[in-house]
């Protein structure tokens, strides 16, 4: 689409400043020449880069606000997972926020201070509260069994509905690196993970 878009030396990747985890939804930042994208990496790796998620999870948090605070390294059992790892990992911060509380689950919207690989649904999973429908993560099938019978009926909806993790990068916001300009974006939620959502407020 834009022949300017810059490979970085990474052909396959051109312009990409950051990524989403596989089957999470939302926003990216994309540069269109090489200098916007080595200022918006430095950036990123300087946390100047405001990055909010919503994701539904199982159970209910402890508090209705908090920050998860737990380092992340890759897991010794599993070279493609992470996991909270206190003698090896990297720090890794998530702020977040109950927004809405079912049943059983709570909709949550997350706030990064960190980047690792897979932080937002490695920690939740951590307190005990996979995100829904993650299959990497404990958030699939594995959690009907530990609800209450009535909840179960509509956690298999639920899961037929959404087939991936219910995580959505949902708002970004920074400094343009050369205008200065202040940049906020924000995207509305998928159908899938709406559709989930309508049935809860109805019915969870």
């Amino acid at each position: 689409h834009f022949e300017s878009l810059p490979t970085n030396r990474q052909a396959e990747r051109p312009g990409i400043v950051h990524r989403l985890d596989k089957q999470t939804s939302g926003l990216l930042v994309v540069a269109l020449n090489e200098k916007t994208l080595l200022a918006l990496q430095a950036m990123m790796q300087a946390r100047e880069i405001h990055r909010q998620y919503t994701a539904l999870v199982w159970g209910h948090m402890v508090d209705d606000e908090g920050e998860i605070d737990a380092p992340i390294g890759r897991s010794t059992r599993d070279r493609k997972k992470m996991t909270v790892n206190r003698n090896n990992g990297r720090p890794a911060v998530t702020q977040y926020q109950v927004l809405r509380s079912y049943r059983a689950y709570d909709l949550l919207e997350l706030s990064l201070h960190t980047g690792r690989t897979h932080q937002i649904r490695v920690h939740l999973t951590h307190v005990g509260h996979p995100v829904v429908g993650d299959p990497d993560y404990g958030g699939r099938t594995k959690n009907i069994k530990g609800i209450f019978a009535p909840e179960r009926a509509l956690a298999k909806e639920v899961l037929e509905i959404i087939d991936r993790q219910a995580l959505h990068a949902c708002k970004l916001e920074f400094d343009h690196p050369l205008t200065g300009k202040s940049i906020s974006i924000e995207v509305d939620l998928p159908d899938d993970f709406k559709n989930v959502v309508a049935v809860l407020d109805e019915r969870g």
